[in-house]
């Protein structure tokens, strides 16, 4: 890829991740295997959120795929990827590139960009997982809040994440969820700063062999689409 393209892309990936989220996880650690162990005890609301969404399915899954979309006043971006938990390797696809790493080891410089960008993208596949796969984080609880954007009352879980770790650490994220637990809209606020750095919903679920994944996440204006294609579980 000549230099042009190159600083090109990376332009890009920046927009489309600084608008959207990125979770705790380093280069080095891969907490996406680790699944909530048994439910003998009372589930914490993280817990239940996760598992309505199928996170015990988790276990048995060698393989996921997922084209990340997003589209923007009539600008469109995408990328895709096929995951293999098991073994840790990813194999990131965005126009004629490919690249393939496997995480946890040491990345050169593309494979640490192309890693960059599957944490946050898989971040916005998986949420509802994220809330128990990921370390250095902390919760609080809301009941009866006006959802930013449909105007709902529902409950809010606000997971913050810690100072230290991660590519961008300190963020946090207020997830509105209805009386199933099901994840309905979010606030990411950068930082924790007080105000919204992005607002968007959580719909379109459909079932992928026992995981619920919400396909599309939409901003209040509606000029913001970001949304999932070509999802296949193994």
């Amino acid at each position: 890829m000549n230099k042009y393209l190159w600083v090109l892309c990376i332009c890009l990936a920046f927009t489309a991740c600084k608008d959207g989220a990125t979770s705790n996880e380093t280069n080095n650690t891969d907490t996406s295997e680790k699944v909530v162990e048994g439910n003998e005890k009372e589930l914490t609301t993280a817990e239940t959120i996760a598992y309505k969404c199928g996170v015990e399915r988790w276990k048995d899954v060698d393989e996921i795929s997922f084209t990340f979309n997003v589209d923007r006043n009539d600008n469109h971006y995408e990328r895709s990827y096929t995951w293999y938990p098991k073994t840790r390797k990813v194999i990131y696809r965005q126009g004629k590139d490919t690249v393939s790493f496997i995480r946890g080891t040491q990345l050169d410089s593309m494979q640490t960009v192309a890693d960059k960008r599957f944490i946050n993208d898989k971040y916005w596949l998986l949420a509802p997982f994220q809330l128990v796969w990921d370390e250095g984080t902390s919760f609080s609880e809301k009941e009866n809040q006006m959802a930013p954007i449909s105007k709902d009352t529902l409950s809010m879980l606000t997971i913050t994440y810690g100072s230290e770790g991660g590519y961008t650490p300190g963020d946090a994220y207020d997830l509105y969820y209805d009386k199933d637990f099901m994840l309905k809209e979010w606030v990411f606020r950068e930082g924790n700063q007080e105000e919204a750095s992005m607002v968007t919903t959580f719909e379109d679920y459909e079932e992928f062999n026992g995981i619920k994944i919400a396909k599309s996440h939409r901003n209040s204006s509606g000029n913001f689409n970001l949304h999932f294609t070509d999802i296949v579980v193994k």
